[in-house]
């Protein structure tokens, strides 16, 4: 693979002292010259914003659209997975911490020292381009760490992965701004969406970020014609009341509608996150609510079949997609992706 050289970063203002302000999140970071953002991934160099991860990948797989989660878009199918290094948030029960926080400083201040950043390698969009197509995967997934915070690469990529027939998905926290997503949006096929909580102290005390621009994200997706789902953890002691669940189900009942694919996941302590790992009726509580008013709800990092594994037509209730880990059987759907014995939609996307 080729040498990477320097990317100038999209979406920053310059200010006096060679100081810049990063408009592409929320966060809006001010960054002292050789200082890098919270996200660790965009560093001043000189007045200049240097998007340090462009064509950086610290893991590459092929791996089930299952795994994103993904349960609506290309079931029982394979997609080519890529990831870099760096976030936009600081969970402290984070699965990818190896990845998410390094190159990050330690503190909250940009100036303070740098995790070191895991090992990568170079691959150029039309590397990764040439890779998907050789290993005849449907499209790209942009995962395993913050997409959006590789902005300059992803969207670099998704305009070749377009020209190619190959689809875009992002698995996310959904913190950007505005302007940057409306410029990704018409690239955008399928994207997974964590809302953690609809307690926004959930998201300060526990992930150093907010609630609504991920909420906002999650509109803007669904309105563009996005094929969107939700995946929520379920962190014992944190996020895992009944008025979570009902706000949650609430929520995108009258925001995303009522055919959203919505994952519960079990949460395992990891990273600097102690709380026990989250019991199985936890996870089915939160089915309970949830279900109750969106169809599509499942129970993630569980292993299990039937209930809250399986897509049932919402209508019919006949069994459209079985699923056992990531074992997925593709029952009854039409290639529309609509029901086989009543023919109602369920919000599958197939091609």
């Amino acid at each position: 693979m080729s040498e990477v050289s320097s990317t100038e970063a999209l979406y920053y203002i310059k200010r006096e002292n060679n100081t810049v302000f990063c408009q592409l999140c929320p966060q809006g970071c001010r960054i002292g010259q050789g200082e890098v953002g919270r996200c660790g991934v965009r560093r001043n160099e000189n007045g200049k914003l240097i998007a340090l991860s462009h064509s950086r990948i610290t893991s590459v797989a092929l791996d089930p659209i299952e795994k994103k989660p993904l349960y609506h878009f290309h079931p029982a199918t394979e997609i080519l997975s890529v990831g870099a290094f760096g976030c936009s948030f600081r969970c402290l029960f984070c699965q990818n911490h190896e990845i998410s926080q390094g190159g990050k400083p330690w503190g909250d201040e940009p100036s303070e020292r740098v995790t070191p950043r895991p090992p990568m390698q170079t691959i150029r969009p039309r590397e990764l381009i040439t890779l998907a197509l050789r290993y005849n995967s449907f499209g790209i997934s942009y995962t395993y760490n913050e997409p959006f915070i590789w902005f300059e690469y992803l969207l670099e990529c998704s305009k070749l992965a377009r020209q190619n027939n190959l689809k875009n998905v992002l698995v996310s926290n959904g913190y950007i701004n505005p302007e940057p997503l409306s410029e990704l949006i018409p690239f955008m096929d399928a994207i997974n969406i964590d809302i953690k909580s609809m307690d926004d102290s959930f998201y300060e005390r526990l992930c150093g970020a907010h609630l609504k621009p991920v909420l906002n994200t999650c509109i803007a997706l669904k309105k563009a014609g996005v094929h969107l789902e939700v995946t929520n953890l379920i962190v014992t002691g944190e996020n895992d009341s009944e008025r979570n669940f009902i706000d949650l189900r609430d929520w995108i009942y009258e925001n995303l509608g009522d055919d959203t694919p919505t994952h519960l996941s079990a949460y395992f302590p990891h990273y600097k996150f102690n709380a026990p790992q989250t019991p199985l009726e936890t996870v089915r509580k939160a089915f309970d609510i949830v279900s109750e008013k969106l169809p599509f709800t499942y129970m993630g990092n569980v292993w299990r079949s039937g209930q809250g594994s399986d897509t049932l037509c919402r209508k019919c209730k006949t069994i459209l997609v079985k699923r056992l880990g990531y074992s997925v059987k593709v029952l009854a759907l039409t290639e529309q992706g609509n029901c086989v014995n009543c023919g109602t939609p369920n919000n599958f996307i197939l091609h």
